[in-house]
């Protein structure tokens, strides 16, 4: 697998806890790691079944019954001594077979007689010697007791080790979701805007390939409370969807933690995540067959997540099964008894942290994504799209009204405008960027004889378009990002009376060396920052405003923003990728060559 970024979430500044806390792994801390992985050890006994039907089934038995024990048996079953053979296998006719048979002594080439080792660890008596005057050894277990150890542990080290891990006000952080050597993690970097500094803070192990990532500040339920102390109501957290079906939150604020914080969608021990073929195996047989979704977990690998900022305790989450589920974080482990399947029945029965509600037939197709519309005045709204190259807006109080919209090629990004509460942008597989207004879309969009227009169509990069963001900082200020490497900022001109066409131009556009661009996003902030990663497994920070085009084009909408860009301390723009506001971080390997660049 090529190494690559494939999503990057901001953390604002004056969030993440100064001072980390350090992992520990205590008997409360493994309570909890038990009841959330209560699942693994059913796995583990339902695969060796399997493998030991296989083996049976093959006439192998289980392990150890097709062993060669180095004993012969003859026709009647008896073991028995070997019986030489001469060259063609029949036995010595030269050998009388009422003497019996020994077996021939062999030299043995891993015999060590020789070195007399039984005699190894024997204490010899030393006489004279460079050490013979030494009494004896002490051996202390802590360093601050022993007396000849002048320099005794904490008086600098901790400090030395709290700086480093120091996350100041000031500093941002990025998490990127990372697979390199087949090796998936999530990195955590620091970004000082002010020095212009970006550095890998600390990191954490995943199970599989992460596909998405979503920031929240709300503690799920299931996390620890500090000992003693008063309930949690914000926090410092990520949610990472992968190719697994459940949803991960990893505190941000723990150093080389072993277990995420919360499990979304682990299904109780009687319904194991056993791997299923898609299909019957058949060669004939070209449609894989659906998995069997579920109302309370999903069964397919998660590509999407959205945290609700008004309805804090609310995450959406799309997945390849074809369905979008809503998850309560205030709900603990052993409560999912009160889901609410839309469009497919109720299964029954289940337990664990199961969905508050399933929406089963939204789209015939994986759902590639999903997004609350940020707007205080309509938080239970609802956008999704998926490879059925359709998209959806739907109220979750009464998702059966939902309106929607044909696309005409497979959808990649989605994204809210943060300026005006009825209007998205959907990036395209083709290289385009629309916008529509979703009071104007449709009912039944795959069979309604009228259909829903985009309000302007704009024709952003030579291939897919799967790096999209909106600036929250500036109206109409829009970041996009391409398979053909390069990363473009556009400015939107404002609506000029009834018409619904806009100008967009381009600002400026780079290649950052990230490779293949999987995820762009805007420093929530600094107004013109905005984050690049992709193919080449490389995060670069580049700020725009090094750019006069940039400062030029956006000078007025910053005015009415009552933003201020910093002075900077490098020089413009220039040819060639290095510097004019770009910052990344120093990699002592090669960057992969252009035909490892993965999809």
């Amino acid at each position: 697998m090529a190494s690559l970024i494939s999503a990057v979430s901001w953390v604002a500044r004056g969030v993440s806890a100064q001072q980390p806390t350090k992992y520990v792994l205590d008997d409360e801390e493994l309570q909890r790691v038990s009841a959330l992985a209560r699942i693994d050890v059913e796995d583990a006994r339902k695969e060796l079944e399997r493998a030991h039907e296989a083996a049976r089934q093959m006439g192998k038995g289980t392990e150890g019954d097709d062993g060669d024990d180095g004993e012969w048996v003859d026709e009647d079953g008896d073991a028995g001594t070997p019986v030489p053979e001469d060259g063609d296998g029949a036995p010595d006719d030269s050998m009388d077979v009422d003497e019996p048979v020994v077996p021939v002594e062999k030299k043995n080439k891993d015999d060590l007689s020789a070195y007399n080792l039984d005699d190894y660890d024997n204490d010899i008596e030393v006489t004279n010697g460079p050490f013979t005057n030494i009494k004896g050894l002490t051996y202390y277990k802590d360093n601050n007791d022993d007396p000849y150890i002048t320099l005794k542990d904490g008086d600098n080290g901790d400090e030395d080790e709290r700086d480093e891990l120091q996350v100041l006000p000031t500093d941002n952080l990025l998490v990127a979701a990372k697979t390199e050597d087949e090796i998936s993690q999530l990195e955590i970097y620091v970004y000082d805007a002010l020095n212009e500094n970006l550095y890998v803070h600390h990191d954490l192990m995943l199970p599989n390939f992460p596909l998405c990532l979503e920031w929240l500040d709300f503690p799920p339920s299931q996390s620890q409370s500090p000992s003693g102390g008063p309930s949690r109501t914000h926090g410092n957290y990520i949610a990472v969807g992968t190719l697994d079906p459940e949803i991960e939150i990893w505190s941000l604020d723990t150093l080389d933690a072993l277990y995420p914080d919360a499990l979304l969608g682990r299904p109780d021990a009687t319904k194991a995540h056993v791997p299923v073929p898609a299909g019957t195996g058949k060669k004939k047989k070209k449609k894989t067959k659906h998995r069997t979704t579920s109302p309370y977990y999903h069964v397919d690998a998660v590509l999407s997540l959205s945290w609700n900022k008004h309805q804090r305790n609310l995450l959406a989450s799309a997945s390849a099964d074809r369905t979008v589920k809503l998850w309560d974080l205030n709900r603990g482990t052993g409560n999912a008894n009160g889901a609410i399947s839309v469009g497919a029945g109720d299964a029954g029965g289940d337990s664990g942290n199961g969905a508050i509600r399933s929406f089963d037939s939204l789209h015939s197709d994986k759902i590639q994504s999903v997004a609350w519309n940020p707007s205080p005045s309509s938080p239970s709204i609802l956008l999704t799209a998926s490879y059925d190259r359709t998209l959806l807006t739907l109220d979750t109080r009464a998702p059966a009204s939902s309106v929607g919209a044909l696309l005409g090629a497979d959808p990649e990004a989605i994204r809210w405008d943060p300026f005006e509460p009825e209007s998205f942008f959907v990036s395209l597989e083709n290289g385009l960027v629309l916008n529509f207004d979703a009071r104007m879309l449709v009912t039944n969009p795959r069979t309604n004889s009228e259909t829903a227009r985009a309000r302007w169509t704009l024709a952003a990069h030579d291939g897919a378009v799967s790096g999209l963001d909106v600036n929250p900082h500036i109206r109409g200020c829009l970041a996009t990002g391409g398979t053909d490497k390069l990363v473009k900022v556009w400015n939107v001109a404002e609506q000029v009376g009834d018409s619904e066409k806009r100008n967009v131009s381009l600002v400026t556009s780079r290649e950052l060396g990230v490779g293949k661009v999987f995820s762009v996003g805007w420093c929530p902030d600094e107004p013109l920052t905005l984050s690049a990663a992709g193919s080449k497994a490389k995060m670069q920070i580049w700020d725009v405003s090094a750019n006069g085009g940039a400062r030029k084009a956006f000078a007025g909408k910053l005015k009415a923003a009552g933003r201020v860009l910093r002075e900077r301390t490098q020089g413009e723009d220039g040819e060639g990728g290095g510097g004019g506001g770009v910052v990344g971080v120093v990699s002592d390997g090669e960057d992969s060559e252009d035909e490892d660049d993965g999809e």
